[in-house]
C-alpha cells in the first residue's frame, strides 16, 4: 500500500477551490512523461473516482491519484504553499532525483 501524505495546507487549499466547483468534486493529481526533468505533475478537478484510484482524505478534502502515478509518488507529501514565487501545491517526493525549479517537473 502507497503512503502518500496531505498536509493540514493542502486539504484546506483544497477546499477552497472546491467550493467554486460542482458539488462532489475532488482534485486529481497524476504523473506524465514530459516537463523540463523528464515527469511532470497534473492538478485537475474531477467528480468520478475510478476503482483503481487511491483516494486520501483529509479534513474533507479529497485527492484521487491513479494507480500509475501512484508508484513514482511513494512517500510524497502534498503540500500547499505561499512564498515569494507564489501560491501553489508543492509535492515533496522522496523517489524524485531532480526536480526544475518551478517544482512541477521532476525525474527518477
Amino acid at each position: 500500500m502507497s503512503t502518500i501524505i496531505l498536509t493540514e495546507r493542502a486539504a484546506r487549499r483544497i477546499n477552497e477551490i472546491m467550493t467554486s466547483e460542482a458539488e462532489g468534486s475532488m482534485l486529481r493529481i497524476s504523473v506524465n512523461g514530459g516537463g523540463c526533468s523528464g515527469f511532470q505533475y497534473a492538478f485537475d478537478v474531477e467528480k468520478t473516482q475510478q476503482d483503481e484510484d487511491l483516494r486520501i482524505e483529509k479534513d474533507g478534502a479529497s485527492v484521487l491519484i491513479d494507480e500509475v502515478s501512484v508508484q513514482y509518488m511513494d512517500g510524497a507529501v502534498i503540500d500547499f504553499v505561499d512564498d515569494l514565487m507564489g501560491q501553489s501545491f508543492k509535492i515533496e517526493n522522496p523517489l524524485a532525483t531532480a526536480a526544475c525549479g518551478c517544482g512541477t517537473s521532476f525525474s527518477l
